[in-house]
């Protein structure tokens, strides 16, 4: 049978590149061969205050691993993974020709996102939590569902002090100044980092916007739409691995991914909670949050 063209690899690799990752860092370099393709971490792109031992970079290759084996499998090709831990850590995808098969995860692909508003305050019904809950599921990696108010309110507590810790870390502001676009012009020629008009945001020069962001940037405020975030949610979502090393920080990405695109099949919006993930005076490096992605979700239909 005949390998996959230049042109299949690179169409797997757009799809691979619309992952999740930091800061929107797109912390990635993609190795194209005749019959795989591999990812490597782009260390240039780590952020260091938020992510100090990279655990972050390494999910993130993990949630483009799997975006682009559900394209692969789209394309009619089948995709095997190994990640090589040595060195840098490398993951390689293996391409067969196989029987092409367009899952609801790889149509979500496109169309998954963050969404960092109030949801609506619906609860999930017990199939989707289940459907959500396997998809989560991979190797030495399993997700634990928080729905009750109780345990969501447990965990506000800890975003909060995440939260807190680093807006008064003037570390962490300069870096995530780095990161954020604060005009179109600036993020059409970048292509990367956080466009600030998708917070609703005007675009301003960026040398305004490095004025005002440290006099906008608020704990208080901050905390309170974090608090209407999570209060009006269906649940927390955070993933627990058995090891915290980067085999297991690439499955947690690979089965957050799977998770993502799944509740974007269903109509279930989410977003990151990784505030106390970020923060090692909030949890230190002994925890049994694993170095992943806890989130907030609910389904679609915003206040």
């Amino acid at each position: 049978m005949n390998a996959p063209n230049a042109t299949q690899l690179k169409e797997l690799v757009r799809y691979a590149t619309l992952a999740p990752s930091s800061h929107n860092t797109q912390c990635w370099r993609f190795h194209l061969e005749e019959r795989a393709i591999t990812i490597l971490p782009d260390l240039s792109r780590r952020c260091p205050v938020v992510d100090p031992d990279n655990h972050h970079l390494y999910v993130s290759l993990g949630c483009a691993a799997e975006n682009l084996l559900q394209a692969a499998k789209a394309h009619g090709l089948s995709g095997q993974m190994i990640f090589d831990a040595a060195g840098d850590g490398a993951v390689r995808i293996t391409l067969a020709p196989a029987q092409a098969e367009v899952t609801p995860l790889f149509k979500a692909i496109s169309h998954r996102q963050c969404t960092r508003a109030e949801y609506d305050g619906q609860p999930l019904k017990p199939e989707e939590l289940d459907l959500l809950t396997a998809m989560g599921t991979g190797a030495g990696v399993r997700v634990v569902m928080l729905t009750q108010p109780a345990e969501i309110e447990r965990v506000l507590d800890y975003v909060i002090r995440g939260n807190t810790a680093q807006i008064n870390n003037s570390a962490f502001v300069k870096e995530l100044k780095l990161w954020i676009r604060f005009n179109d012009s600036e993020a059409r020629r970048k292509g990367d980092g956080i466009w600030s008009r998708t917070s609703g945001n005007p675009s301003i020069p960026r040398w305004l916007g490095n004025v005002l962001l440290p006099l906008i940037l608020r704990s208080q405020p901050e905390n309170e739409k974090c608090a209407r975030q999570l209060r009006s949610s269906a649940g927390v979502a955070i993933f627990v691995s058995d090891d915290d090393d980067k085999t297991h920080w690439v499955e947690v990405g690979r089965c957050y991914e799977r998770f993502a695109l799944q509740a974007t099949a269903l109509g279930i919006c989410n977003a990151f909670l990784n505030q106390p993930m970020e923060s090692i005076q909030v949890f230190g490096r002994s925890n049994q949050f694993c170095r992943g992605c806890p989130q907030t979700f609910s389904k679609a239909g915003l206040k």
